[in-house]
């Protein structure tokens, strides 16, 4: 990024902001793939600037460095089964191996960022680490990951783009037209510093006549830019890989500050930051004291937040929406690459990170279908039935997929690891929304099971019904094997027409009975009823050809 200011009034600055990361994280909803299509999502990326990444795991042995053994060993097996796959154990024996079933795509034509955070503000340029796309298998989501760094920034600048950069659109204008909450201004920028794609954030009518034509939001410009060949579901673009917003339009971040001197920041200006509400007075609470009273238990990591160790005044604060870090710049552990905390912050809690809002975006997201499944369902037709049943199904498949393969309650035995885990996890309820959408979806699979017993019951019903006063016929005709009829010497035409009648008025007596077998099966039950006067069975006999009344 382009520092502000240099010199010895930048060097005394205590809250200066020597080191600044901002991760993005946007989880996104896949819409299912055409018919024609016959592939997987990241399949059709063939030809786009976002090329699959081949990680240190399943490269050259020679790109894995320290840094990844060391995020590696920081989770439980099952994890790492799913951030990694099984290994190459099988391959040299021919056998498939089973690799991870997250796919990370990335983009390399995009190489900073300019960003004006407020009218009037200077710009300032942010260079991109990296723009990663993670699909998932069985999944129908894509998670899109951007991670911005700078140096030399002022705190009010840091706190100003972790509060505007990352929002999808703008929430609204002022009187002026200018965009509320989020940049005035974003340009991409490639390697040769020209502009790829500008912010429209300003043209208010646009998205106004977007949502009153779709109900639904219009992605900013340089983010729809960003993620294409994906494109809007809503959009009137063309394109195979649409997608859906799904959360909030305000995307998920980490960050990472490292400080001339930590010690100086207010408690105002903790709070801006744990609760990413942008800048303002340090003396003063961005909301009122009993708000913000238990603000230290509930969203802080303290352990680290003392004159010594390795890693002095280092504190960690996460509101499930965020997760920022903040230390020493002066600190060689704060600021190791390798096996300090910036290496901890961009590999292993990165995971973590990624890890919640995956499996809270995927909740949702099955959440969603049920909604959808129910919306279109019309009872009067059997077609929207029987799609509304494998709806049901699918999602009821995919779910136990998604718990078996994707669900976990803890991920690592690492201290710093597990509570940071637990605030994500707390802080997003995903315990309680997962036993939510669990039981929403056992309820359409019960109801779905509960229609089939039922169907099965009547089936049964009737051909009880169907069967019992087929007897009375049966034993009925078996009077004409006691040769009470003497036919067989008649001529062949006269047995002809007598075995024609019979069997024209035991079929319309079949389909008679299959026609009454409900109201039937309600009188067998009152003839088999004990208690029941002979008078009662009577009527319920009668009641066989009473008109019903309508529903």
């Amino acid at each position: 990024m382009t520092p502000t200011e240099t010199g010895p009034s930048a060097a005394v600055d205590p809250t200066r902001v020597r080191r600044f990361h901002q991760v993005l994280l946007w989880p996104l909803r896949l819409m299912p793939l055409p018919a024609s299509a016959g592939a997987k999502p990241w399949e059709l990326l063939a030809g786009s600037p976002w090329q699959e990444e081949v990680d240190e795991y399943t490269g050259d042995t020679c790109r894995f460095h320290e840094r990844h053994y060391n995020e590696f060993v920081t989770f439980l097996p099952y994890v790492q089964r799913f951030l990694y796959g099984e290994g190459r154990h099988g391959r040299t024996g021919g056998a498939t191996p089973h690799g991870s079933p997250m796919r990370v795509f990335r983009r390399h034509d995009i190489s900073a960022v300019r960003l004006t955070a407020r009218p009037g503000d200077a710009p300032v340029t942010l260079s991109i680490v990296h723009a990663d796309l993670y699909f998932f298998l069985d999944v129908d989501l894509v998670l899109f990951n951007l991670e911005v760094a700078a140096d030399d920034l002022t705190l009010e600048q840091a706190q100003e783009l972790l509060y505007r950069f990352g929002r999808g659109y703008p929430p609204g204008w002022d009187a002026k037209g200018h965009p509320l909450h989020c940049l005035a201004d974003a340009e991409w920028l490639d390697a040769q510093g020209q502009v790829q794609t500008r912010s429209d954030a300003h043209q208010r009518e646009a998205f106004l006549a977007h949502v009153a034509e779709h109900r639904a939001p219009r992605i900013a410009t340089h983010w729809a830019a960003m993620l294409e060949p994906l494109v809007p579901d809503y959009s009137d673009q063309s394109g195979a890989l649409r997608y859906r917003q799904i959360e909030y339009y305000r995307m998920p971040l980490m960050a990472y500050l490292a400080l001339n001197d930590p010690r100086a920041l207010s408690r105002a200006d903790f709070v801006r930051l744990g609760l990413v509400t942008g800048s303002g007075d340090n003396r003063a609470l961005p909301f009122a004291d009993e708000h913000l009273a238990d603000f230290e238990q509930r969203f802080c990591y303290d352990r680290f937040w003392s004159a010594g160790g390795a890693a002095p005044d280092t504190r960690y604060l996460c509101n499930g929406h965020s997760l920022v870090v903040v230390g020493r710049a002066d600190s060689v552990l704060y600021g190791c690459r390798d096996r300090g905390v910036l290496a901890q912050f961009r590999h292993q809690h990165f995971l973590l990170f990624l890890i919640a809002h995956f499996q809270k975006a995927a909740l949702l997201m099955y959440s969603d279908k049920l909604v959808e499944a129910l919306r279109d369902l019309d009872v009067g037709s059997a077609d929207s039935v029987r799609r509304f049943k494998r709806l049901i199904r699918a999602s009821f498949e995919g779910f136990l997929r998604f718990t078996h393969r994707y669900w976990f309650h803890e991920i690592s035995e690492q201290a710093l690891v597990r509570a940071l885990w637990g605030m994500c996890a707390g802080h997003l309820k995903l315990d309680a929304t997962y036993c939510e959408v669990k039981e929403r979806i056992a309820d359409m699979a019960q109801y779905l099971e509960s229609d089939n017993l039922r169907r099965q019951a009547n089936t049964v019903v009737r051909l009880t019904v169907v069967t019992i006063f087929g007897l009375i016929g049966t034993v009925t005709t078996g009077f004409l094997g006691m040769n009470l009829l003497a036919e067989a010497d008649a001529p062949m035409a006269r047995r002809l027409t007598i075995f024609a009648v019979t069997f024209v008025l035991t079929t319309i007596l079949t389909v008679y009975t299959m026609v009454k077998s409900k109201k039937l099966s309600d009188f067998l039950d009152i003839l088999s009823d004990e208690r029941a006067t002979a008078w009662q069975k009577c009527l319920a006999l009668a009641a066989v050809w009473r008109s019903s009344p309508p529903p």
